[in-house]
């Protein structure tokens, strides 16, 4: 399985690069701006990827640009800041009518963003700001008065702005005094993997996809995967995903849990997708979300879902139908519900086959992109 995955990620590296090749033409018809860009931008990039092939499949060329650089250091973050900057004048030469899609989180990211949607007023660039953060209502009240006015500014002076969900809209409208008329609900989405073909498994796989921390509830997991209630039962869990790995593979086997949990670091798309057709159960007890990739991949491979209502999440998930919710930071919850999946085959199928009619219904990357051209085009007729 290891071997495949590699492969599938070699062969994942190689098209997104083929992609990176032709950012600079003309003809790309969106620019998206991402810290990280598609490989080391997370979520966002990921969706960002995902927009572009989509968009690409269609016809239509989308392109994504890193504001930050891999990982954060300030002479490289300032740099390549500075050459996405480079590249937003050169396309108001070269593409006036290009839409630069502005992808925005909390923290250094705003700082950046700031900068970015700053350069596209002044020249006179048709833009889009897209809030993507768990809570950026607190992280815009941490603010200073003159930073808390240069926010507002970002989002009440783009053409258009994109919230994930209601929380968001509601941040923005009220705290930020976005007009409403001009703001859009967006929830995440991915590609279709198609149908999947659940095969009976001796030891049914708990999959958590995220970046390890607190704030995915990575500790809460680990504590309930090692609870009694799991300790007889027969599972196997993958934990794939950057941050300390090391260090949670170190828990895992403080807790006698090392035989039984995998750390295979972040996964490609490609990679992600093998370990969702192997998994049965979906994991993310997550103590603050906007709308996470790994709940919307996980409805999409039918997996039964176990999350917190956090973020968007209510609004994509409807509890015992679509999905199971848990409180946050309650390992012990936490481990009767995993419990009763792994021992309940039909209660895993039940779920999962609602949460991949749901998906198909409201987040195939289809329907995402149709709601994107639509908010293009209303850009390009201001």
């Amino acid at each position: 399985m290891r071997a495949e995955l590699d492969q599938a990620e070699r062969l994942s590296r190689g098209r997104e690069a083929a992609s990176r090749a032709q950012v600079s033409s003309a003809s790309v018809a969106v620019r998206h701006y991402v810290a990280g860009g598609r490989e080391h931008g997370g979520g966002i990039g990921r969706l960002a990827g995902y927009i572009v092939d989509a968009a690409a499949a269609s016809g239509v060329r989308h392109a994504v640009t890193d504001t930050r650089g891999r990982r954060w250091s300030a002479p490289v973050s300032a740099a390549q800041l500075l050459l996405a900057m480079i590249r937003m004048t050169l396309d108001r030469v070269q593409a006036p009518a290009l839409i630069h899609h502005i992808h925005v989180a909390g923290r250094g990211s705003t700082r950046r963003k700031l900068l970015l949607a700053a350069a596209a007023r002044a020249l006179g660039c048709r833009h889009i700001v897209h809030l993507h953060d768990y809570d950026y209502a607190a992280d815009y009240e941490s603010r200073r008065p003159g930073m808390q006015a240069a926010v507002r500014r970002m989002f009440q002076r783009a053409d258009r702005v994109i919230a994930l969900g209601m929380r968001d809209q509601a941040t923005l409208t009220g705290a930020l005094g976005v007009n409403p008329d001009r703001l859009t609900i967006l929830h995440n989405c991915v590609p279709d993997p198609g149908e999947t073909v659940r095969v009976r498994a001796a030891r049914p796989l708990i999959l958590f996809l995220g970046r390890l921390g607190t704030r995915k509830g990575v500790p809460e997991l680990l504590q309930a995967l090692a609870d009694p209630v799991m300790a007889p039962l027969s599972w196997q869990a993958v934990m794939a995903g950057d941050g300390p790995v090391d260090e949670y593979r170190q828990r895992a086997a403080a807790f006698g849990l090392g035989d039984r949990t995998r750390f295979p670091g972040w996964l490609g798309p490609e990679p992600t997708r093998a370990l969702c057709r192997e998994a049965a159960i979906l994991v993310l007890p997550s103590h603050a979300e906007g709308l996470a990739m790994a709940v919307v991949e996980g409805m999409a491979h039918g997996l039964a879902v176990v999350t917190t209502r956090v973020g968007a999440h209510e609004e994509v998930i409807n509890d015992g139908e679509t999905g199971l919710f848990v409180p946050v930071g309650d390992p012990r919850t936490l481990a009767e519900t995993l419990a009763r999946l792994v021992t309940d085959e039909a209660l895993r199928l039940r779920l999962g086959e609602a949460a991949r009619r749901r998906y198909l219904a409201d987040f195939s990357i289809q329907a995402y992109l149709s709601s994107l051209e639509r908010i293009y085009e209303t850009v390009k007729r201001q």
